[in-house]
């Protein structure tokens, strides 16, 4: 008997998606809730796992594709034999291989970015993967890549080399170079199109100070490693920054607010958006009730969405809402630059690069380590007056990190 495979429910007011990868092929095993699809939707990458055991069917729908929620995608005929061999043998394989002799990839591995199936599967057969060349777009893992390198691991022999991807057609020239067109994945057009309507829609302005990083670099190296020890988690200069925000909404609650009509909702809250780069894009991933939360537990946030972003784990609910953006471009090298609202917030704020430069302190003539900090806000609900006060709370705040603990 076949199962039709449907796509899931998306998130909140999300109904279609874009096929992203078929992880299994039509008459390969599955088993009860093993993912044999992943989908893009405007935010983030999800799984369709197979309903039952069984044997993957036809795909009705090819990669690239647009698809709604509920629609069929595919096929699987039904028999719990096959899915519960392919399990077994697998458990069987894992088995046959000592545990301490390959690391498993951990949550905070920056060298490689696994998708949810491809972890999976490295975790399952105890892989390494730093030690397996990968296949896919940009010399990504792939499952097929992970399985052939288990398959050699329990047989002694060399892995065979999986057939490379297919690469996007490129348009011959003359002159004997070449232009390659690549199909924009549905977050990049999302990221696009809300980058754009925010441009056509706000009246945006971006307000400049600098900041001298001279009292946070101190407190961090001081305690760093106490903090480290206590709470198990680096002491970052988000923690700092979010703090300071906070300290400024709070005081000047327009930059926390949005526009919806003819009315301004103002927020007794903080949600901060902190934009963390991931595989496909940047996410906003929400640091919710920001405000109440210690140094600690926002560090904890954070480094959590930045792992989540990596392995492409994060959820819809996890980027919902949200009443001000942090963006730190100073962790790719930026040393100023003019931020764009994420609508229908009102403001964000832009971090850049620490470098020392020379600047003039009780007449004297100084080297300190500065950082250029922008404010960019929707001007038709805040005055200049009101983004040049919250930005210089923001400044005083980090200068001088004790009015973050008196609410200064």
């Amino acid at each position: 008997m076949s199962i039709e495979v449907k796509v899931p429910v998306l998130g909140e007011s999300i109904t279609e998606a874009t096929v992203g990868q078929w992880l299994k092929k039509p008459g390969e095993a599955v088993a009860q809730d093993e993912p044999i699809c992943s989908l893009e939707t405007d935010k983030v990458a999800i799984d369709v796992n197979a309903p039952t055991s069984g044997v993957m069917g036809e795909a009705l729908v090819g990669e690239g594709d647009t698809v709604t929620v509920g629609a069929v995608i595919a096929t699987i005929i039904d028999g719990a034999g096959a899915g519960d061999t392919t399990v077994s043998e697998r458990k069987d394989e894992t088995a046959s291989v000592p545990s301490q002799a390959t690391p498993e990839p951990s949550e905070s591995d920056d060298a490689v970015v696994l998708s949810p199936a491809v972890r999976r599967a490295v975790l399952e057969h105890g892989i390494d993967p730093t030690t397996v060349k990968g296949t896919g777009k940009d010399g990504r893992l792939t499952k097929e890549d992970v399985l052939a390198a288990a398959e050699a691991k329990k047989t002694g022999t060399p892995a065979p080399t999986p057939a490379p991807a297919p690469t996007p057609t490129a348009a011959p020239s003359a002159a004997g170079r070449n232009v390659e067109r690549v199909k924009m994945t549905r977050l990049r057009q999302t990221i696009a199109k809300r980058l754009k309507s925010a441009q056509e829609t706000a009246a945006l302005l971006t307000t400049f100070n600098d900041v001298d990083m001279t009292a946070v670099m101190d407190a961090r190296a001081k305690y760093k490693d106490l903090f480290a020890k206590k709470h198990d988690v680096r002491l970052g200069f988000m923690g700092f920054f979010t703090k300071a925000a906070c300290l400024a909404l709070k005081d000047v609650p327009s930059v926390n607010a949005q526009l919806e009509g003819d009315e301004i909702l103002y927020h007794d809250y903080v949600d901060v958006s902190v934009a963390v780069s991931a595989p496909n894009g940047l996410v906003v991933p929400v640091l919710r009730d920001a405000d109440k939360k210690s140094f600690a537990q926002i560090e904890k946030d954070i480094a959590d969405f930045g792992n989540r972003a990596k392995d492409g784990t994060l959820t819809m609910d996890d980027m919902k809402g949200g009443t001000f953006t942090i963006s730190n471009g100073g962790v790719f090298g930026s040393l100023m630059s003019t931020p764009i609202i994420n609508p229908p917030q009102s403001a964000v704020l832009g971090l850049h690069r620490i470098e020392d430069r020379a600047v003039v302190v009780d007449g004297e003539i100084v080297i300190r380590p500065m950082m250029y900090l922008a404010l960019s806000y929707d001007h038709r609900i805040i005055d200049g007056r009101e983004a040049v006060t919250a930005l210089k709370i923001i400044k005083e705040a980090i200068e001088d990190p004790t009015r973050l603990l008196i609410d200064l």
